[in-house]
């Protein structure tokens, strides 16, 4: 076989291995992207109540299983933490609640995974590290191996345009540099 053909036909099968992983890169980036406007990963549930105010010292181990009896949480307290003199804010199991302690004003926080979006982040941001930091260096050769072969399968009619939008795909990167920098 000639070179033309073996980079057609490499072009054209790394270019199916690179479907799956180009999706999930490309649903997560617009996600990741976005993160000051929402949380991509996790939605986050909030219940407002109120237990009415909290006697006792807030720090006192006992004090605060009042609390919790009176919210009738059943998790497992993690951990707490004092704001400021008139707030706790309690740790429990995945959720935060917030306890204003004079007027009794409570505010639970529960995030909930995004299905699907938090698994495909979770890659993305490579949280995993250690054979999927591999993976996806190949996955990054594999995308620069078909951006140049694919310049080699550009046809004499379409050369002009092909060469031209290449250009514009080189020059943008470049643009937003100097714009940010």
């Amino acid at each position: 076989m000639k070179w033309r053909r073996w980079n057609y036909v490499l072009h054209r099968d790394i270019g199916f291995l690179c479907i799956g992983l180009t999706l999930l890169y490309a649903i997560s980036g617009v996600a990741v992207n976005h993160i000051s406007q929402w949380n991509p990963s996790y939605r986050v549930e909030r219940v407002e109540t109120n237990i009415g105010p909290v006697l006792g010292n807030p720090s006192d181990a006992e004090t605060v299983r009042t609390i919790l009896a009176r919210l009738n949480e059943q998790g497992k307290l993690e951990s707490s933490y004092r704001p400021d003199r008139h707030s706790l804010q309690l740790f429990v199991e995945g959720r935060s609640i917030m306890i204003d302690l004079t007027s009794g004003h409570v505010v639970h926080d529960r995030a909930i995974p995004r299905p699907g979006l938090r698994e495909m982040n979770f890659l993305h941001l490579n949280h995993p590290k250690k054979a999927w930091t591999w993976l996806a260096d190949l996955y990054a050769v594999a995308l620069a191996f078909l951006a140049i072969s694919g310049l080699f399968m550009i046809r004499r009619k379409t050369l002009r345009r092909g060469l031209v939008l290449t250009g514009v795909g080189i020059l943008l990167p470049l643009l937003f540099l100097i714009v940010y920098l």
